[in-house]
């Protein structure tokens, strides 16, 4: 079972022996001879080609792995290895065994259930929830692309942080894929997050908390614009991602448990396994800048992105449970919640914001995991690399 406070544990040991290998790997080249042919290379010269501009190379030198940093880092770009961040490379190796599309999944039975099974309270729940994730998805596409990715100075960030841009769009296709394979209205339902004030108020707290670090010209090396990128980067990894996403999917999963719409939610436990992913990544980012950078986070800044990240939870709650169903209601969605928050906040190594919160879904973790319950005749075969076959722990 996955892990959900620390999914990439699996690979402490795979670290461990990467490790012994360079250490093992650097004493070997120490103690050989370097040709002398390399003494020259550090010097400034210029190379000429018969009818050519002169070429010149300057100060040529091999990549210091110690030169890396998160951000504002001196090493080369554009040089993979020797890692310095090898649990990033690990994210990008943990991500690429979660391969699926939403083509993978059968719809048939959740046409079905949406047209005879469902009552007006659950579709009502249903089509909200995926006109909030509609546009959180692109949101967060667009953070970690245009935000957070070219921030960054060590090359194995970016490639994870590549594949996240990919899967945000793939779970914006998850959800297109299941608004039209129901039939829903694609236009009313696009347009929910703009029209109803409930959903509209968690995009507009993500957009004013997210916009400022969005500029290319933003200056890390500037203490002020550093310090609101890491307190952006911590609401986009601890709320926005690792509270708001994680406990969106949840009222899904309750009619899931019923057996309802069991497709959309199969497809809702894939993008699970990414958003787990993208969470502990953003979060593990975020520790690692605060200690390279010998930054302290402000207690009331924090304080008030958890008030204000909980009204806008509870408004949403209140809106798509304004009637409660079958095992499922807004209280629960609002204490588990706080629950998850604080989670969150351990992990970020800051104050819990709800202390006492309960966990009052306590079947989640579970519900969420991948189970193989296939009838091999009534679905293609995806389990050779996708998250159904994965060992999590």
């Amino acid at each position: 079972m996955l892990n959900w406070d620390d999914p990439t544990a699996a690979f402490n040991q795979t670290v461990s022996r990467y490790k012994a290998d360079v250490n093992n790997q650097t004493r070997s080249d120490n103690n050989t001879p370097k040709p002398a042919v390399n003494q020259a290379v550090n010097r400034s010269k210029s190379l000429p080609d018969e009818g050519q501009p002169s070429i010149q190379i300057t100060d040529l030198k091999p990549v210091n792995v110690d030169d890396k940093r998160i951000i504002n880092g001196s090493g080369d770009i554009n040089q993979l290895a020797p890692f310095k961040y090898p649990w990033a490379w690990n994210f990008w190796l943990n991500a690429n065994k979660n391969h699926w599309t939403p083509l993978d999944i059968n719809m048939t039975k959740d046409v079905s259930d949406y047209h005879h099974k469902l009552t007006v309270e659950e579709k009502h729940v249903y089509e909200n929830v995926l006109a909030y994730l509609t546009t959180s998805d692109i949101l967060a596409m667009r953070n970690v692309g245009l935000a957070v990715m070219e921030k960054m100075t060590a090359p194995e960030l970016q490639i994870y942080q590549a594949r996240q841009v990919y899967e945000e769009a793939l779970h914006t296709w998850t959800y297109q894929h299941c608004i039209e394979s129901i039939g829903i209205e694609q236009s009313e339902i696009y347009n929910r997050y703009r029209v109803v004030p409930q959903i509209n108020a968690k995009i507009q707290m993500a957009n004013g908390r997210l916009n400022s670090v969005l500029r290319p010209d933003i200056d890390l090396t500037n203490k002020d614009e550093l310090d609101n990128f890491v307190h952006s980067y911590l609401f986009f990894a601890g709320v926005f991602e690792g509270c708001w996403f994680y406990n969106g999917f949840s009222p899904i999963f309750a009619l899931q448990r019923r057996g309802l719409m069991t497709g959309t939610a199969e497809q809702l436990q894939y993008i699970m396994r990414d958003e787990v992913l993208h969470s502990a990544f953003g979060i593990r980012v975020v520790n690692e800048i605060v200690k390279e950078e010998q930054l302290t986070l402000d207690k009331q800044r924090l304080r008030d992105m958890w008030d204000e990240s909980e009204a806008c939870e509870i408004g949403y709650a209140k809106y798509i449970l304004q009637e409660p169903i079958l095992g499922y209601n807004a209280e629960d969605h609002i204490e588990q919640f706080r629950f998850i928050a604080n989670r969150r906040a351990k992990q970020l190594n800051i104050d819990e914001p709800f202390p006492g919160a309960k966990n009052s879904l306590s079947w989640l973790d579970e519900q969420a995991n991948m189970r193989k319950e296939k009838n091999f005749f009534e679905t293609r075969v995806t389990e050779y690399q996708t998250g159904a076959a994965l060992n999590w722990d």
